[in-house]
């Protein structure tokens, strides 16, 4: 029994998975694994309970590249209700303090929008999963402690008003790695100055993919129970995926050889500078890698089994 967790599936692929409300992201990646009987499995990048949306999961060789998709830009839908603080951002902390929303209307938001956008420095939260002396923020936050942080630099691509229903209004935000949009979302309301906090929030992109297709955990449950494992494992996307806006080289049988012994290779053709996914002659993909300033390609993670 006690060699229990280290049995299941061999499987390499990535789910993608629509988080539902009210699971973290743990929570969610240990049913998936259960349902898969995976042997190993990550997810790319925690959501708050209260978010629903997109959870890439990795199985297998694809948790090798897990670490590119937190790093891709990110992209959310968030509805912000105007004149009401809570102690955690969003609707499940405690109201904090009460403003009136007064002479705050749709232009006011439209106007500030653009004071948001490009890079800027962002206070992370207290309710954040960082780490103060090695205690996660969230654990000090529920003790009552508040504790100094360092700004952030983050960048926001875009900041879109989806419908305005004052005192609520929705935003679509693209934005980097290490944004919260809760902070955001208060951000805006300090700034039209009656404060502000999130009601509702759905990740719809993460880097190359968007929230199209995505796989419910009913979904899954009733493929389990009705068609088996292998019917699940159709809905695994192949690893380069998570990658596909990287250029791809082909590698000569001799160059794979030398690639996977970790040496850079010369590729004719190959981009000139930047990342690439690299694959051998029948199209197998290898792993990913740069280029050097003579025009190699250098292996930097391969999916060596």
């Amino acid at each position: 029994m006690g060699r229990r967790g280290k049995q299941g599936r061999n499987i390499s692929g990535i789910l993608l998975l629509d988080k539902p409300l009210g699971l973290t992201s743990n929570q969610a990646l240990q049913k998936v694994k259960y349902l898969y009987r995976a042997r190993k499995a990550g997810h790319t990048g925690s959501l708050d309970p209260l978010a629903t949306g997109l959870l890439p999961i990795c199985f297998g060789d694809a948790t090798k590249l897990s670490a590119f998709l937190l790093d891709a830009d990110k992209r959310y839908r968030v509805r912000i209700r105007l004149g009401v603080t809570t102690t955690t951002a969003d609707a499940e902390g405690e109201v904090r303090e009460t403003r009136s929303v007064e002479g705050v209307d749709e232009q006011t938001i439209r106007d500030i929008l653009p004071r948001f956008t490009g890079e800027i420095d962002q206070l992370p939260p207290m309710y954040s999963a960082l780490k103060h002396k090695g205690e996660r923020l969230y654990n000090l936050a529920r003790q009552g402690v508040e504790v100094e942080r360092e700004p952030r630099r983050i960048s926001i691509f875009e900041l879109t008003l989806v419908d305005w229903a004052g005192p609520e209004f929705t935003l679509d935000v693209h934005c980097s790695k290490g944004t919260y949009v809760r902070t955001l979302a208060e951000d805006i309301g300090e700034q039209a100055g009656c404060g502000a906090h999130v009601t509702g929030l759905r990740r719809t992109g993460v880097g190359p993919y968007a929230d199209q297709d995505l796989v419910t955990m009913e979904m899954l449950e009733g493929l389990r129970e009705q068609e088996g494992l292998e019917a699940l494992d159709q809905r695994l996307l192949p690893l380069d995926s998570a990658l596909s806006h990287w250029p791809e080289v082909k590698l000569s049988d001799n160059a794979a050889y030398y690639m996977r012994m970790g040496q850079a290779v010369l590729v004719p053709q190959a981009p000139t500078e930047g990342w690439v996914r690299i694959f051998d002659k029948s199209g197998e993909f290898l792993g990913v890698g740069c280029i050097l300033d003579d025009g190699k390609v250098q292996p930097k993670r391969l999916l060596q089994s």
